[in-house]
């Protein structure tokens, strides 16, 4: 079993928020794959699928970003899922809009989603993937910035990068090996 988490904050207000590009990403997944979003557990909505026989979550968590962790420690334990069956996909300020960046493990990198993540594991090793969301612009602060919808003339890279994220998650659903899946979508767009 894999688990694929897509970070953002619940509701229509932040629905097409930079912040809520996990949210997108998994979106995405479940449009390919014809699921719905059908489970609500664990301070999460579930969506499931099976790839040759292999049961497949996406998760958008609904605590809010800064408490995802209390959604997704529970889920694991639940389904007794190990951290290499655990996928997180976020936004991230130091990559352009239209890039994506797959990493293994690593700090929170002033991410609250990720540090709530990393607080509730007990690890910063788990598979990731950044999705890029720029850096404020100058006197605009970071959280209006992620809290903001993408600039309609960045739209196309925007959904460029759910599309190339979606693609590295199907990658690694498919080949069951995220180091091989890195190789091949790092540096890809």
């Amino acid at each position: 079993m894999k688990l694929i988490v897509g970070l953002g904050n619940p509701g229509r207000k932040y629905m097409v928020t930079k912040h809520n590009i996990g949210f997108i990403t998994v979106d995405e997944l479940s449009f390919r794959q014809k699921t719905k979003w059908k489970k609500h557990q664990f301070e999460a909505d579930i969506s499931e699928f099976f790839y040759e026989g292999e049961k497949i979550l996406l998760v958008k968590p609904q605590t809010f970003m800064n408490e995802s962790g209390r959604s997704i420690r529970p889920l694991m334990d639940y389904y007794q899922l190990t951290l290499e069956d655990l996928l997180v996909i976020y936004d991230d300020m130091d990559l352009p809009i239209g890039k994506i960046r797959l990493r293994q493990k690593g700090g929170a990198g002033g991410h609250n989603g990720i540090k709530s993540l990393i607080q509730h594991l007990g690890t910063q090793k788990f598979n990731r993937i950044r999705v890029g969301v720029n850096r404020p612009f100058p006197g605009q602060d970071v959280v209006s910035h992620v809290l903001s919808p993408f600039p309609k003339e960045t739209h196309e890279e925007m959904l460029l990068s759910v599309k190339t994220a979606a693609d590295a998650c199907e990658d690694w659903i498919k080949e069951n090996d995220f180091v091989k899946t890195m190789s091949r979508f790092n540096g890809k767009i």
